[in-house]
């Protein structure tokens, strides 16, 4: 059985093209999110997207991990600023999310910019996301002392 499970919903009325999608999370942690396929490969327009969620859970899964990995191998980060860009392309005919790129900035007491960056490299390894697209989309951690 699972530590911890978590839930979305989505209705999605009428076609790919034209219909659109009212998500819903069980915590009401953020109001119901409209989504659009033209919002999805075009322009935002106010809507959220697969990838746009996946990019949050993943800046924020990383975030707790290297949050967590630098308290116990060097000292507790003053403040980690974590952005992730999850990239979609079409692959052979196909939508595929082929990129995730992890752009970290910190400040940490007594830590310099070569073994942050040692430090950030351990923490993507261990994020639960990281894992979870490891071997099916590239990822890349860009890491720096803000």
């Amino acid at each position: 059985m699972p530590m911890a499970e978590r839930r979305a919903t989505i209705v999605w009325k009428g076609d790919l093209r034209g219909g659109s999608g009212a998500l819903t999370v069980e915590s009401g942690a953020f109001p119901e999110q409209q989504m659009t396929f033209s919002a999805r490969t075009e322009g935002a327009d106010g809507k959220t997207s697969p990838e746009e969620l996946i990019a949050a859970a993943h800046a924020t899964c990383y975030s707790m991990a290297f949050s967590n990995l630098l308290a116990t191998e060097a000292s507790a980060p003053e403040r980690l600023e974590v952005t992730a860009t999850c990239g979609l392309d079409r692959v052979e005919g196909a939508l595929k999310i082929t990129t995730m790129q992890l752009r970290v900035r910190g400040r940490v007491p007594g830590l310099d910019d070569a073994r942050f960056k040692e430090l950030a490299a351990k923490a993507e390894q261990r994020c639960p996301v990281s894992n979870a697209l490891r071997n099916n989309v590239q990822i890349s951690v860009d890491a720096a002392l803000a």
